[in-house]
């Protein structure tokens, strides 16, 4: 499903920092991770979906309104970019997708009996119990 919101370039601020874990000699000599750092505040995105993605539960969120997304999936710089603006353009859909409402329901005649009947069943066992241990 195509994005309704674009990010602009300009919003972004992306830079490429050394990555962590192993790759031997590489990893110490290049740069290929990114970290990418999105404003929500300064962005160019609706009052709406600001506020929207603002208030997102996301451990990516700081509480000053700063995405941090940091990527090193990847040994390329190009394709951890990528990355990391896809999982920003996914954080963005999922702030912006409409809230499912839930209309209540009533249980159905079967179901209330079968809860019933698992009471009946749980209190005859508990009243057994009990009984077993006035007699001695």
């Amino acid at each position: 499903m195509p994005s309704r919101f674009v990010l602009s370039e300009d919003d972004v601020e992306i830079s490429a920092v050394r990555a962590q874990g192993p790759g031997g000699q590489n990893v110490n000599k290049v740069a290929n991770a990114v970290h990418l750092r999105y404003d929500i505040y300064r962005s160019s995105l609706p009052a709406l979906v600001k506020e929207q993605l603002a208030q997102l539960r996301d451990h990516h969120i700081s509480k000053d309104g700063v995405i941090v997304i940091k990527s090193q999936k990847f040994r390329s710089l190009l394709k951890n970019r990528e990355q990391a603006l896809s999982r920003l353009q996914a954080l963005i859909d999922r702030a912006t997708e409409p809230v499912k409402i839930r209309h209540a329901t009533r249980p159905t005649r079967a179901s209330v009996q079968r809860r019933l009947k698992a009471k009946t069943m749980r209190s005859s066992t508990k009243a057994r119990r009990a009984s077993a241990e006035n007699d001695s």
